[in-house]
């Protein structure tokens, strides 16, 4: 069975997830086809090693382009996803406050300062990425399950020692 999902027209001020290999581009509809977003070097560039080179950036451009340029051939959905938790700015401040930074060269951090970051900053006032914190969250799991893992290894490997003991 074939499902087509329906694609949101996205309105001036909403926020655009974009997906891309290994991590998620955000922007801002502006409206007219256009977005604004921070461009790391590797947005701006269009390279095979995207997150790699965002990771290491320290500095981004603001940029304003078709939404069809940013996207490419990746999925894209309007995903405004704190709307029910946080109060939306009015979209003329929004929009009003992207269009002021286009041009500017603002300092970018894949941890802190990155453009999920920056559009959730246009949107509500308030900086955030659920991204790092999922990662972060990722990275502690892992580092308990390896962990645990080391631990039954080791609780494994003294039972059969001492099962060998027994026998001699």
């Amino acid at each position: 069975m074939l499902i087509l999902l329906q694609q949101v027209e996205p309105k001036p001020g909403d926020l655009i997830e974009i997906s891309r290999f290994g991590y998620r581009h955000w922007a801002l509809y502006v409206g007219y086809g256009y977005v604004i977003h921070l461009a790391p070097p590797s947005e701006v560039t269009k390279t095979g090693f995207s997150s790699l080179m965002s990771v290491v950036a320290d500095k981004a451009v603001v940029r304003k382009e078709p939404l069809w340029a940013v996207v490419k051939d990746d999925d894209y959905w309007v995903n405004n996803k704190h709307d029910r938790k946080l109060a939306r700015r009015s979209v003329n401040r929004i929009i009003q406050e992207a269009e002021s930074l286009v041009g500017k060269m603002m300092p970018y951090n894949a941890a802190s300062e990155n453009c999920e970051h920056f559009v959730t900053k246009l949107r509500y006032g308030v900086a955030r990425s659920d991204q790092v914190r999922d990662a972060v969250i990722a990275g502690a799991v892992g580092i308990v399950g390896v962990g645990v893992l080391v631990a039954a290894a080791t609780f494994i490997g003294s039972l059969l020692s001492d099962n060998k003991q027994e026998d001699e």
